[in-house]
């Protein structure tokens, strides 16, 4: 297999703290290679390291001659007032020019060179690529291509960038975290996407679904060092604990030699001098590895939650929406408000543990703010039970002093939690538990990377003792390793649990049935984890395929009996002038808008034959059916002009 990188003995030091030494492993062609480690280990500063973008102490990188190489980083960064599809041509380098050539040929007179334009322009298929960088970013739900950039959220600035360094099709993909701040469908789509366009892959991810279905290698830095594994992820569990397994052994044997040759070193004053220095210098090797670090964890953690009553909250017909955001603040809107929920009735159950799932933008973190009292609904109520006691882990996350140290940052909250039978846990060994040894809680915050952070959070919120966790996003950010432990927690705790999260795993672990958010206010409530509602889904959309298949035959079948009838229409003499690129996107813009309102349309004439619409709602679907139907006409017809000009 031809190496397209390879790196030799790659050692890097922040400060005093050693992040990896004398590091060795190889990407090779066609390869797709996971990046596995905890937060605070380098994960990010290596990739940042390998496109050059951070220097290191020792070693050696060498990628293959005349490699193209694309970075998804973890916070991209462009001119604020970039349009987003601006930004996707800016990326394309050589074919932005091509592009721009062609439109200046087209308004040159007599347009010299245009035939030699034209072919370079389909040699190089620039034709496709803003229909490619429309389809992408319509994949991760970026819509609105003439939008700043700096009026994005981060999610969307991070989505963009995402399908920027798609579109540069490299020969090696490199990626920060790329399934954060995508939904579901998205992950599932770049899923696909990966397995099918990628020619090699290196990649850093906490989502163990996307890992598994996308890479075939997995590289694990630990300790220091790396381990490779030559298989999927499931396979690099099974091999990483017989590691483990070995590595236990191995330090116990240590240990108890360790624990003889101690004792020979203190009765035997000769031993310090030249006649047994072969053994002393055999000694100090045998103390470095009797006291390395053993498995990160030998139990489980089983916090006891405070008592919880069988009143835990209901929702009496909840409604909520939003007005309509534009890119342009001074300018008018005609959209009508963006329903999140409508009517919505739940009462929750006593030990109950729930799993929130949608596309971004349907509701999903504002439900749980109102349920928190964060936001208030339009009308309807949430009603909780005096019992009730809440613990809230926010995707926004919590504001620390970056000048404290990290265990005081924990015993501000509380010193000890309440493990039940008269048991308790120090602080110390809640941080313990969750992967802050000893040395690292004494270090400030401010030293701590962006997943360390995430992870405190994790502990000051669980260090309340909670009886009802509420849970947005908790994967983000964090390490395979904390998921596991944190997975293990929920599973024993005896509170309620609502989860809000795209990590199919870690629902799939921790839920036992979801809140499908359709988006418009629709709700489902699915009795079972994410792979059954998957099955279900799948199952729903292959028998609607089926019906939309028929229906295209017959439309088909229609339309080739109305061409028979129709006259051939001979072209004229007089040349025809070219489509400009600005013509054919406007072409495809009338597209996807034509498509739009036919959905709008049958969305409509849908609801008003339901008989489920209050009067109101009826009035203002009347309005809007023969508006619908204007602009239909007026756009079909504008698409029409156009498909005539060659």
């Amino acid at each position: 297999m031809t190496p397209y990188l390879d790196v030799q003995h790659l050692t890097k030091r922040i400060g005093d703290l050693l992040l990896f030494e004398d590091i060795s492993f190889s990407v090779g062609e066609s390869s797709k290679v996971g990046l596995i480690a905890r937060n605070g280990t380098g994960k990010s500063t290596l990739l940042d390291i390998l496109v050059g973008r951070d220097d290191y102490e020792s070693g050696q990188i060498v990628f293959r001659r005349d490699l193209k190489v694309g970075y998804l980083e973890q916070a991209p960064h462009y001119d604020p007032s970039t349009t987003v599809l601006d930004a996707c041509f800016r990326q394309a380098g050589e074919l932005s020019e091509l592009i721009a050539r062609y439109e200046r040929c087209l308004e040159t007179p007599g347009m010299p060179g245009l035939a030699d334009l034209m072919d370079e322009m389909e040699r190089r298929e620039a034709w496709s690529f803003e229909q490619r960088a429309k389809q992408i970013l319509t994949k991760l739900h970026i819509t609105d291509f003439q939008k700043p950039v700096g009026l994005l959220s981060g999610g969307e600035l991070k989505r963009v960038a995402l399908a920027n360094v798609l579109l540069t099709e490299p020969d090696l993909l490199i990626l920060d975290e790329p399934t954060n701040h995508l939904d579901l469908n998205m992950i599932e789509w770049l899923e696909g996407y990966l397995q099918r366009n990628v020619k090699s892959l290196l990649m850093v991810t906490h989502d163990r679904y996307f890992l598994d279905r996308v890479c075939s290698n997995i590289i694990e830095l630990d300790n220091h060092t790396v381990y490779s594994y030559q298989g999927s992820y499931e396979y690099y569990l099974e091999k990483r604990d017989e590691r483990i397994s070995a590595d236990n052994a191995s330090i116990a044997r240590a240990g108890n030699r360790y624990r003889r040759e101690l004792e020979w070193m203190r009765r035997t004053p000769s031993a310090r001098s030249g006649k047994a220095r072969y053994r002393k210098e055999a000694f100090y090797e045998l103390e470095q590895e009797a006291k390395r670090r053993r498995q990160e964890r030998t139990a489980r953690l089983e916090i006891k939650s405070g008592y919880i009553g069988s009143k835990i909250f209901e929702a009496e017909y909840v409604c909520k929406s939003f007005a309509p955001i534009s890119s342009d603040p001074t300018a008018a809107t005609s959209q009508s408000p963006k329903v999140i929920m409508r009517d919505f009735y739940y009462n929750f159950s006593r030990f109950e543990k729930m799993g929130i799932v949608g596309g971004n933008g349907t509701g999903k973190s504002t439900f749980i703010k109102m349920l928190l009292g964060l936001e208030k609904p339009d009308s309807g109520r949430f009603v909780v039970g005096e019992t009730v006691r809440f613990g809230y882990f926010s995707q926004e996350g919590m504001e620390f002093d970056t000048q404290m140290r990290v265990i005081d940052a924990v015993r501000r909250i509380a010193e000890t939690v309440d493990l039940g039978g008269g048991r308790k846990l120090t602080a110390q060994q809640l941080l313990t538990h969750f992967l802050f040894p000893p040395a690292r809680q004494q270090d400030y915050i401010y030293k701590l990377s962006g997943g360390e952070r995430r992870r405190l959070y994790l502990c000051t919120v669980l260090m309340q003792a909670p009886n009802f966790l509420i849970l947005d996003e908790p994967t983000n950010d964090l390490d395979i390793a904390t998921l596991q432990i944190l997975e293990e927690y929920l599973s024993d705790f005896g509170g309620c649990v609502i989860v809000v999260s795209h990590d199919r795993y870690f629902m799939d672990k921790v839920v036992d049935h979801l809140l499908v958010f359709n988006g418009e206010g629709n709700i489902d409530d699915f009795p079972g984890n994410y792979i059954q509602y998957r099955e279900w889904q799948q199952l729903r959309d292959e028998e609607e395929q089926g019906k939309v298949v028929e229906k295209r035959k017959s439309d088909a079948e229609k339309s080739v009996s109305a061409a028979a009838k129709a006259k051939p229409i001979h072209e004229g003499s007089l040349r025809k002038r070219k489509l400009s690129f600005k013509e054919r996107r406007e072409m495809e813009e009338l597209e996807q808008a034509i498509a739009a309102l036919e959905a709008e349309q049958k969305h409509l004439e849908e609801q008003l034959c339901s008989g489920t619409l209050s009067v109101e709602a009826i009035t203002e679907a009347g309005k809007r059916l023969p508006q619908l139907r204007d602009e239909l006409d007026e756009k079909s017809m504008r698409w029409l002009e156009l498909s005539e000009i060659e």
